[in-house]
């Protein structure tokens, strides 16, 4: 069959541009009522502007100029009608300074149901100081908020995104799936309760990489059921180091399994490379950890195991931790201990940690050898082990 000139053009047209990518609709806050003043509630300009990008059946840009932008709780909710929303922040997001308009919600900036979302740039403010001077003068208090929350979602993105002064975590990924975060920065003080860096469980394919955070809870907390998390290029201090756990507080859980931590430093922290666990009965486990290339600069707990995690002494003394350990590798980890006893491997009398693995180990207090501690722990240590393995 011939086809008409004419015809075989606009048969070619049509073709290219059914293949082009769509031109994404752009949706101004400022355009829908925002005000960057810092002092004039946006929250409706967010809201109005999430409702049409999550409608649009086309990609779509939430674009946040600069300025400050005072925001109250807002819920970014799906499902929508495209899988490619990129909320693009020049400027500051700011949380209101009055800690009890959020301190009983849970969360500041939360997104839910959502699959192919993007936070790029921007800064939040989560104005979390007054809350944790609360905290520290013993009165009652709300809880507080977690500023910017993933939840049920799939296919995330956060790029260049700046966290200062949450009320309490400041990044939060829970039941998610492949969840990229890179050049991420968390800024809040050394004694700021609770305000953990970034925190994930019941997530899995999760990649944290080329950060900085510094806090005053875990830099990185890995919750139960995280599975296959790469974290690689952090920088961790102030802080309570990475830690996985804490794990077991539930009869019933979800294990941790294939998490790789590399190339990552520690600065003044409470902890470095840390596992730790209730010591009471639970299923839970954690499982095929890797820890490589970490470097160590005056930090109290270099390498530490803790199965005998028990707040307050309440709930679980005199138990033994239910949850397995197994199958941990430190490989190439240097630097200086602020304390005598550098590793630590405290496990569970009950199950006892098993195939942990020492290789190129260096850790030095006052310019000494350190030492080494171990409770019901197995395993092997090969090439340089400094302090002497007590496996």
């Amino acid at each position: 069959m011939v086809y008409p000139k004419s015809s075989l053009v606009l048969a070619l047209l049509s073709m290219f541009i059914s293949i082009m990518p769509a031109t994404p609709m752009t949706y101004n806050v400022v355009s829908l009522g925002a005000k960057a003043d810092g002092k004039t509630d946006s929250t409706q300009a967010f809201v109005s502007a999430w409702t049409k990008a999550c409608a649009s059946v086309k990609p779509a840009v939430i674009y946040v100029p600069a300025g400050r932008f005072y925001l109250r709780q807002v819920v970014f909710s799906g499902p929508c009608k495209n899988n490619a929303i990129i909320m693009r922040i020049v400027g500051t997001l700011a949380a209101p300074s009055d800690y009890r308009v959020l301190g009983n919600t849970g969360k500041w900036l939360a997104f839910e149901y959502v699959d192919g979302v993007t936070i790029s740039g921007g800064v939040l403010d989560g104005q979390g100081t007054g809350l944790w001077a609360c905290k520290a003068s013993g009165n009652s208090c709300p809880s507080g908020a977690t500023t910017l929350e993933f939840s049920i979602s799939n296919n995330i993105a956060i790029h260049a995104l700046t966290s200062l002064n949450s009320q309490m975590f400041h990044i939060v990924v829970n039941g998610c799936n492949n969840v990229k975060m890179q050049g991420v920065r968390v800024t809040a003080a050394g004694n700021s309760p609770n305000s953990d860096g970034i925190h994930v469980q019941l997530s899995s394919s999760i990649s944290i990489l080329n950060s900085k955070i510094g806090t005053g809870d875990d830099c990185i907390s890995i919750g139960p059921g995280t599975t296959n998390l790469w974290i690689e290029n952090v920088a961790c201090g102030p802080g309570h180091g990475i830690s996985i756990g804490s794990l077991g507080k539930d009869q019933q859980e979800a294990g941790v399994q294939n998490v790789t931590v590399k190339t990552v430093t520690f600065t003044n922290t409470q902890n470095g490379l840390r596992i730790k666990s209730w010591g009471r009965p639970s299923n839970g486990f954690a499982k095929d950890i890797l820890f490589q290339h970490a470097v160590m600069t005056n930090v109290q707990n270099p390498i530490l195991i803790d199965q005998n995690y028990c707040p307050g002494n309440k709930g679980c003394p005199g138990q033994a931790s239910g949850v397995k350990i197994s199958g941990v590798t430190y490989q190439d980890i240097h630097g200086t201990s602020a304390t005598e006893v550098a590793m630590k491997f405290d496990c569970s009398p009950g199950n006892p940690c098993s195939r942990i693995r020492l290789e190129d180990v260096k850790l030095t207090y006052k310019n000494q050898v350190a030492q080494a501690s171990c409770s019901h722990a197995a395993g092997t240590s090969t090439g340089f082990v400094q302090p002497t393995s007590c496996l």
